[in-house]
């Protein structure tokens, strides 16, 4: 049987930018989260993210490298398109890199000012990612409305990442910053929903293709399944932050599951209503694709380097698992 290549790396790139969409998702979120906590409680913050965050933005660096050895025509039209967010997000991600680095030397006032660095850096770069994302959905068409979508997707992908790194605070916090962590993880579920909400009802006005795709009944009434397991994780999330004895790490890891299982949904969903565009309405991702050779050689390539990275976030979750301490 002859592998459907372009199929394949179009499953491996969902894959790596979900991973990195739910792993840099969270310390993201806890970036943006950092003005709420007291000083001692920033250094909690920071050394919960601090063993993983840097390696995290591996996946955005493989998704984004697969992309333009696996569809060179598509990456050159969508970073093409988009050039300018995507500075922003570098902008963002090399802001948050520097303040982290150099929040551990400072002190007093200038510790203040690098911690909000890292807010501004965290915020800009989350942004940003998701105004792409709603750019790429409205086939960066032009238009106040096509900003305004845009801008109501990065918005809400904000929100997204605040739940994240909130749920992840209260698996590896305790105390006092356990139960704000609690308080934002419930906030955060609400920005999630008035998000997610928001632009289900705004993105069939904003694409032909998708309210075709989404109101194709009855063919589409299994895709009813998707926002109705949505609002279970959400559920979920709310009551798992409700109520759990402290110290319990199986009920402490709860919040976290159900935070990403919604962001699971959620990709599945737009994983169908993308398909099989690369570009939307446009390029599907056998125009797309590169020669099958070069796709083979990049194939055997990636099935050598990937179980290497999945297998070296295992291990690093392994040994830095437990409580946070201060000291960052």
């Amino acid at each position: 049987m002859t592998l459907d290549l372009p199929l394949v790396f179009t499953v491996l790139i969902g894959a790596a930018i979900l991973a990195y969409v739910v792993l840099d998702g969270y310390d993201l979120g806890i970036g943006m989260l950092m003005p709420a906590g007291d000083a001692d409680e920033q250094s909690v913050m920071v050394a919960a993210i601090a063993p993983f965050w840097d390696a995290n933005e591996t996946w955005l660096v493989l998704g984004v490298g697969l992309l333009l050895v696996a569809f060179p025509v598509a990456y050159g039209v969508i970073f093409g398109a988009l050039y300018l967010a995507v500075v922003a997000m570098l902008i963002g991600l090399m802001l948050r890199g520097v303040a982290f680095e150099f929040r551990v030397k400072a002190e007093g006032w200038h510790r203040e000012l690098w911690n909000w660095l890292f807010w501004l850096g965290s915020f800009i770069a989350s942004l940003a990612q998701g105004f792409m994302l709603g750019r790429y959905i409205t086939r960066f068409e032009s238009g106040f409305g096509y900003l305004v979508y845009a801008l109501m997707v990065g918005g809400g992908l904000c929100g997204g990442y605040v739940l994240l790194g909130a749920t992840w605070l209260v698996l590896r916090s305790e105390g006092a910053l356990q139960r704000k962590a609690i308080a934002w993880a419930r906030w955060g579920l609400g920005w999630v929903a008035l998000g997610v909400a928001l632009v289900s009802m705004a993105t069939p006005l904003v694409s032909e293709t998708v309210r075709d795709k989404w109101f194709d009944f009855p063919r589409t009434l299994g895709l009813m399944l998707l926002p109705a397991a949505s609002i279970a994780a959400g559920v979920w999330v709310w009551k798992t932050t409700g109520r759990f004895k402290r110290g319990d790490l199986a009920a402490e890891w709860k919040p976290f599951a159900g935070a990403v299982a919604i962001f699971a949904l959620a990709f599945i969903g737009l994983a169908y209503t993308l398909f099989p565009y690369v570009v939307m309405d446009r390029l599907t991702i056998w125009d797309a694709a590169a020669h099958p050779s070069s796709l083979k050689v990049v194939l055997a390539g990636a099935l050598v380097v990937l179980p290497f990275i999945v297998a070296y976030t295992a291990f690093s979750y392994r040994v830095f698992r437990g409580k946070a301490r201060k000291g960052l």
